[in-house]
């Protein structure tokens, strides 16, 4: 008896394997890239703080704990403002629990080091924003686990998520680096700068890197976290850590470059240690994409920072002609006085 094979059934089986060869191969390169981002997010971390280290002067560090108004009052805002307003846009627009995760993580995390270009940018107080960025940094070992344990019993099935570990680790690891970098601006001045510049061009080289192999292995599944719910958060977050920055420390009678540096401390987060702690402590069935939500938070933390400049620079190119009106007007007027008004006015 002879037996024919369908060839229409073979044919689906030759496909159904060379799908299958596809798949084992994209999920192979998948957990490569994956592999690749974690370990470049923890270099890009360690790099940034060594670099914010350098920028550091233990002399400088002295003066303000000598008399610290300033630097606990910008440090309150940070903690108090950012995950209070993290924890209300979880609420107000009703975000799923691994979504709200994600958005309270980024809220209380410490202050980034983008806030002391910002700063500098604003013609703010350098080193109320150093110091306040490495304060932030140093009491995020402690407040940050304590602020998400706090914020976490008010959404429902959150506390059993949070990484406390993760969180606690990462600290750790920004800290080191920090001491690091601090260590070699105090024994070795001269190479501070280069390694500052050095820092930042790595910086930037990694980050670039990284989206390219976040795009590549994520695909189209990245704009799944692009919801309209937690586009309006990242927008707002920023803002709102702006704005009542500023008023804070104007209520507080800071003068007006520390009350500029205080508004970039507050509203701007430590991007970098919010999406590593994401990327390393939830595997990706669970959080998905949502580590991605730090990146879209950065893009606006920029835009509007870099709209609040154009309008303080603005301001300021407006000043000088004001100024100088008014010091022709007194001129004028002392040399009316003196020698009595001019022809013209008669």
């Amino acid at each position: 008896m002879e037996v024919t094979v369908n060839p229409a059934i073979t044919s689906n089986f030759s496909s159904f394997e060379r799908d299958a060869n596809i798949t084992t191969k994209d999920f192979a390169f998948n957990e490569n890239a994956d592999r690749v981002i974690r370990l470049a997010l923890i270099v890009i971390l360690f790099i940034t703080m060594v670099s914010l280290g350098c920028t550091m002067e233990i002399s400088k560090i002295k003066n303000y704990l000598i008399k610290p108004k300033g630097v606990a009052i910008a440090v309150g805002a940070q903690y108090g403002i950012m995950p209070l307003a993290a924890f209300c846009f979880a609420k107000l627009f009703q975000l799923s629990p691994m979504e709200s995760l994600s958005v309270l993580i980024c809220g209380c995390c410490p202050g980034g080091n983008l806030s002391n270009i910002f700063a500098l940018a604003l013609e703010g107080d350098m080193n109320l924003s150093i110091l306040m960025t490495a304060c932030s940094t140093a009491l995020g070992l402690g407040m940050m686990p304590l602020l998400l344990y706090l914020y976490s019993q008010g959404i429902s099935h959150l506390a059993e998520s949070v990484p406390f570990t993760i969180i606690t680790i990462a600290l750790i690891m920004i800290l080191v680096p920090g001491g690091i970098g601090i260590l070699i601006n105090y024994r070795v001045p001269q190479y501070s700068k280069i390694i500052t510049q050095v820092g930042l061009a790595l910086l930037l080289i990694s980050s670039v890197v990284i989206g390219i192999l976040a795009g590549i292995s994520e695909g189209g599944k990245i704009f799944t976290v692009l919801s309209r719910q937690l586009v309006a958060t990242a927008a707002l977050m920023p803002l709102t850590g702006f704005i009542c920055g500023y008023i804070l420390s104007t209520l507080f009678s800071m003068n007006a470059p520390c009350r500029r540096t205080v508004s970039m401390e507050v509203g701007c987060q430590n991007i970098q240690l919010c999406t590593t702690i994401l990327k390393m402590a939830f595997p990706a069935e669970h959080i998905g994409q949502l580590y991605f939500f730090p990146i879209i938070y950065i893009v606006f933390q920029i835009v509007e920072a870099l709209l609040f400049i154009v309008l303080f620079r603005c301001h300021q190119r407006l000043r000088p002609s004001q100024k100088d009106t008014e010091e022709y007007t007194a001129v004028e007027r002392a040399a009316e006085e003196t020698n009595g008004p001019s022809n013209s006015d008669i």
